[in-house]
């Protein structure tokens, strides 16, 4: 039942023409535009574009699938009544969770081996395994987060409309304010301070320091672990209230 759902999840998501643009092509594109201009440049901690950008374009292909094809997709069968169809039909909801999980780690990790494949061919990426489990360890750990965070945000959209106008704002708010475009250091003092609070931008600083073996537990790596943490212990508190209610 699972890997028949799982198949019929993974060839809708491939027939979403939106889903593909954001998920699939913006991110690699970008990638691969920006390498063209900076390229040479040298980054904080002496990394190279592709040390430093490698893991920030495959958690933003992360970011948007797990906003547009995880979260956004909830509130769609939610609204068009698929959620109270599969009520009636032999496919559990919790199957159906399951398999929209699945999915989106199946598809955030052609993402990581898609931009891997990139770097190492376009600005000589070097790949060593250690540190490519590690990192996809704790890729799959920023997975997990991101669909906790995403399942509390979009449980609260009960219109199509309101919650595909949130994932395209958001989408570029995380593009500017997450270190994504260039780094936070260069941008405006007041897109600093948003980006304090864009769980997002703590994200990539940590996943480009465990990429490339810098991870260091500072005050600055601790305070954005116990913030993430924090964030994941208020979604997880909201998933709890919003399940009570639906079965009261």
């Amino acid at each position: 039942m699972l890997g028949t759902q799982l198949k019929y999840d993974l060839i809708m998501f491939s027939r979403e023409l939106f889903y593909l643009v954001f998920t699939v092509f913006v991110p690699p594109a970008t990638y691969i535009f920006m390498g063209q201009l900076f390229g040479e440049q040298t980054y904080a901690g002496n990394l190279s574009y592709a040390q430093t950008y490698t893991p920030s374009f495959i958690l933003l292909i992360t970011f948007t699938v797990i906003f547009f094809a995880f979260g956004f997709d909830q509130v769609t069968q939610r609204t068009t009544g698929v959620e109270k169809r599969i009520s009636l039909s032999p496919v559990s909801k919790n199957t159906l969770l399951l398999s929209s999980i699945i999915r989106s780690t199946i598809i955030t990790s052609f993402g990581y081996g898609f931009i891997l494949i990139i770097g190492m061919l376009m600005y000589d990426l070097e790949f060593h395994l250690l540190s490519f489990l590690t990192s996809y360890g704790f890729f799959i750990l920023l997975n997990a987060v991101l669909l906790t965070i995403a399942s509390a945000i979009y449980s609260f959209f009960q219109n199509m409309n309101s919650a595909l106008v949130f994932s395209i704002v958001i989408f570029q708010v995380v593009i500017f304010t997450g270190g994504f475009a260039m780094p936070i250091s260069m941008m405006p003092k007041f897109i600093q301070i948003i980006a304090d609070f864009n769980p997002m931008y703590h994200m990539n600083n940590l996943f480009i320091a465990v990429w490339n073996g810098q991870l260091t537990f500072d005050n600055n790596v601790l305070l954005a672990i116990g913030y993430i943490g924090a964030l994941v212990i208020v979604a997880l508190f909201i998933l709890r209230i919003q399940n009570r209610q639906k079965i009261g």
